[in-house]
């Protein structure tokens, strides 16, 4: 009969390599929330967007997109033509169409609602990447809906 013996040394170094091989690692290392985000690379709110992302601890990838092509993807994935701004994110399975505050990112994807994702049709002043929140036009995030209704999600009044 062989018999096996362990020194704390093989278990601390067995468990750490388990750790880092398995799901759990992302949480034992702060994982940040990816989002991958379709814009012109031209666009500079787009850019001023994506810095704010990334300032705020989501993990960014992007993917150059333009004109119909972009508007083709907007369609597919859910977001109704009057619902469009410049740029599309996905994040969690969630569409993110234009300038959405992070904290109505995490709010989404805190409470999970049955939907395409959220929207902040155009391109409203003060909004995140278009320009000093001081100076903020009033604007409404929307919640999308699979069947393409949009409703109130939350309202930045005027600054």
């Amino acid at each position: 009969m062989t018999r096996i013996t362990l020194s704390r040394r093989a278990i601390l170094i067995g468990g750490t390599a388990l750790l880092a091989a398995s799901p759990l690692r992302a949480l034992a290392q702060g994982a940040r929330p990816a989002i991958h985000v379709l814009k012109d690379p031209d666009c500079g709110c787009c850019s001023a967007w994506i810095e704010i992302l990334q300032d705020e601890g989501f993990a960014v990838t992007t993917e150059p997109s333009t004109g119909i092509e972009l508007m083709r993807y907007k369609i597919a994935n859910g977001i109704p033509e009057e619902m469009a701004s410049c740029h599309t994110a996905r994040i969690n399975g969630y569409m993110i169409e234009g300038h959405v505050p992070v904290a109505d990112i995490r709010r989404l994807l805190d409470e999970r609602p049955d939907a395409v994702g959220l929207a902040v049709p155009g391109m409203p002043y003060g909004s995140p990447g278009m320009g000093p929140e001081s100076e903020r036009e009033a604007y409404n995030v929307f919640l999308i809906r699979r069947d393409g209704a949009a409703e109130p999600y939350s309202k930045y009044d005027a600054a």
